[in-house]
């Protein structure tokens, strides 16, 4: 991927002692900087293959700025790091516009890392993705800057070049949206509850149980980006419809597979393999009227990030 932003991409040429230094010192600032650039970019793009790119493209940015007159240097990365992303993101809506089939985030293991690069773990789980997708590229920096990362509204204004006051609405903008757009979810242990059993019935192709599990207005995504022919090619949505298409591939999807369960996203997740390569991924968002959405991918580029032997 080539980001416009960072179209000269030079080869380190030989330093003195003095020079070589001063290189170190930018590795040594970026390196420690790196979890949250990679945060803040993921949140943003939902991709982390997205993401790795961004953050590379900014050490290469890092690599040409005399880094002297920088100030602060987590302060210029994340300001870099954010406004490639915005400038990323406008260009990746029209993409998944022609996105064959639901487009839904790319999982990532947060078993040992469970805040990815962030002071809280907001803006991580899919159900939040999925809506800050439905926001500007502007909004959903500064949601993610407030709400994970714990940005003053001055240093967000700052990121975006704008008035405080202008950031302090995007952000009041963007939890509202967040806040109409989703259920009180359930616990962590009720979602993992419902996850085992759902997956259980799911197996089984067990109609009641599938139901029972569900809210009335249940919708089940399947991304296959259009390279898995058996992916649902649109949402299927409502109780006894979704529960019919589980059960419709019962006799045939879970034959010769391996379950996993992992967390990805900060939520209880299983991973599908079969002869020890993953083929599928699934998680559920759910709220004291049952599960809200189940989450499936099987889009073999969005399992990469997933390590295999989990």
């Amino acid at each position: 991927m080539t980001i416009a932003m960072a179209e000269e991409r030079p080869s380190p040429p030989v330093r003195s002692s003095a020079e070589a230094s001063a290189y170190d010192d930018g590795l040594s600032a970026f390196a420690e900087a790196r979890p949250r650039l990679f945060g803040i970019a993921y949140r943003m793009l939902g991709s982390a293959a997205e993401a790795e790119d961004i953050v590379q493209d900014v050490w290469l940015r890092w690599q040409a700025t005399d880094r002297s007159v920088v100030e602060s240097p987590s302060a210029f990365l994340a300001t870099t790091t954010t406004r490639m992303c915005i400038n990323f993101a406008q260009s990746a809506r029209a993409r998944r516009e022609s996105y064959v089939g639901p487009w839904l985030p790319e999982p990532v293991d947060t078993s040992s890392d469970p805040s990815l690069g962030a002071e809280r773990s907001e803006a991580l789980g899919f159900a939040i993705l999925l809506l800050l997708e439905k926001l500007s590229p502007t909004e959903r920096a500064a949601y993610v800057l407030r709400e994970a990362f714990d940005y003053s509204y001055r240093q967000i204004a700052d990121i975006l070049q704008m008035e405080e006051a202008n950031a302090r609405q995007l952000v009041s903008r963007a939890r509202k949206h967040i806040v109409e757009g989703r259920r009180t979810p359930a616990s962590s242990a009720e979602r993992q509850r419902l996850l085992t059993v759902f997956i259980a019935a799911a197996q089984k192709g067990d109609l009641a149980t599938l139901e029972g599990l569900f809210a009335e207005d249940v919708v089940s995504y399947s991304d296959g980006g259009g390279v898995v022919r058996t992916a649902a090619r649109a949402p299927v949505s409502g109780r006894q419809r979704v529960a019919k298409f589980i059960a419709s591939f019962a006799s045939h999807f879970w034959t010769g597979i391996t379950l996993t369960q992992i967390e990805a996203n900060g939520q209880a997740s299983i991973l599908i393999s079969r002869d020890g390569v993953p083929v599928a991924f699934a998680t559920i968002d759910a709220s004291e009227k049952g599960i809200d959405q189940i989450m499936w991918i099987l889009r073999p580029s969005k399992l990469a990030a997933i390590p295999a032997s989990k």
